[in-house]
């Protein structure tokens, strides 16, 4: 009689997510170094709003254009050695930042350009984790996995007070200590798991065949709008709340850090819900409050007191905010119930490049029209719009291939 395979025990899996999540954190923390410092950099240089609006999103393009690759090469060497390489990597151009970035816009935008590979390690991440945990249990694990994405709350917090009383090379200098830290912990503590499935295909041949697939457009699509959301609003909400509101740069930050640490403690909600009842009960609602509170966001003016952000709109941001975190966390769930595990990563890498892409255009977008419009209203309208189109296409087309994969998933059981 031949011998069963067990899956790994509780306890190593939970240390394996733990690092992983540390990891996301301190990567996402570098990545977003750029967004708070965004206003400041604006008034030292000169800067247009579109130009500050571009710098700030630049890792964010890279970061997402990058998780193709980055998550078919974790499907093939494993985040035992993914990690620490991007973890490494994501070092050189922190550090230029910090010490030869500062001096110029074109300078500024050259390091942006290479801090996008922090903002890559979502995709080692996932596949990762994914592999640790058993099939009921992954909504849960990579919903956990993606409270690593309050790293840009860190960069919120501490980047501009940092800035402020330590000096402007020391964000910078922490952050890239912390990555190096983490590169030597991470080699050592790692271990891809047992239950692995390594690819047999070629590289180019799997990036292929996810790319044919009508569920990875779908889900691109759904965490386009999620955490395209999250990511827009997290790095470019500073601005936005200066510009509408009039509050102060500091202000704005720690409401922005709030803003991302709603999100991500819903997201790993998400995806408990999602392991619990339905992804798509959980995409659906998601998309619904979204466009909610987008609309109430059109019709919430500034406070005739003091000129601030008034309750009723703190409460669409952050209603919003909680929406975001657990349709990203379902999204992925959904992931995990219908993918291949030796193709989970390639999915990741084109999912998650969806999901930074959707991060890239809407600063880009919200300061184009606010500078020919004088308002953010058409934004938001066009926000509630396509949370909207999400949900119809949740409804609709993505029901569809999750009741066709359980349908195929019960034939082959019996």
């Amino acid at each position: 009689m031949g011998t069963q395979r067990t899956r790994p025990g509780t306890s190593r899996a939970m240390l394996m997510l733990v690092v992983a999540a540390v990891g996301y954190a301190l990567n996402f923390w570098a990545w977003a170094l750029l967004s708070p410092l965004g206003p400041l950099y604006k008034d030292l240089l000169a800067l247009s709003g579109n130009q500050q609006a571009f710098l700030v999103a630049i890792p964010v393009l890279v970061g997402a254009l990058g998780r193709i690759p980055v998550g078919a090469l974790t499907d093939r060497f494993g985040g035992r050695i993914m990690f620490p390489a991007i973890s490494a990597a994501s070092i050189i151009p922190v550090l230029f930042l910090g010490f030869f970035g500062q001096t110029s816009y074109v300078a500024l935008v050259i390091g942006a350009f290479f801090l996008g590979v922090a903002g890559t390690i979502f995709a080692v991440g996932v596949p990762f984790v994914n592999a640790w945990f058993p099939p009921e249990k992954r909504g849960t694990a990579v919903g956990l996995y993606g409270i690593g994405m309050g790293g840009t709350a860190i960069a919120a917090l501490t980047t501009v007070h940092l800035w402020n009383t330590v000096g402007n090379t020391s964000p910078f200098l922490i952050s890239s200590i912390a990555l190096a830290v983490y590169a030597v912990v991470s080699w050592t503590l790692l271990r891809d798991s047992p239950d692995r499935a390594v690819p047999t295909t070629s590289l180019l041949s799997r990036l292929t065949a996810t790319a044919r697939s009508a569920f990875t457009w779908q889900t691109s699509f759904l965490y386009a709008l999620s955490f395209g959301g999250y990511v827009a609003f997290s790095i470019f909400l500073p601005t936005y709340l200066q510009t509408a509101y009039g509050l102060e740069l500091a202000d704005a930050s720690s409401r922005m850090a709030g803003f991302v640490v709603v999100a991500v403690f819903c997201r790993p909600l998400g995806g408990i819900l999602s392991d619990r009842f339905s992804s798509i009960s959980v995409l659906a609602a998601s998309y619904a409050v979204i466009a909610t509170a987008a609309v109430g966001l059109t019709f919430t003016p500034r406070s005739l007191q003091d000129g601030s952000i008034p309750l009723v709109g703190t409460l669409c941001f952050l209603t919003m905010a909680a929406a975001l975190g657990a349709g990203s966390g379902a999204v992925f769930a959904l992931i995990a119930e219908i993918v291949d595990s030796d193709r989970i990563g390639s999915t990741t890498g084109f999912v998650g490049a969806a999901g930074g892409l959707g991060g890239f255009v809407p600063p880009l977008l919200l300061s184009a029209l606010y500078e020919s419009t004088g308002t953010y209203g058409v934004g938001l309208i066009l926000l509630a719009l396509t949370s909207l189109l999400c949900l119809l296409v949740t409804l609709t087309l993505t029901r569809a291939t999750r009741n066709a994969h359980r349908e195929r998933v019960a034939q082959v059981s019996t």
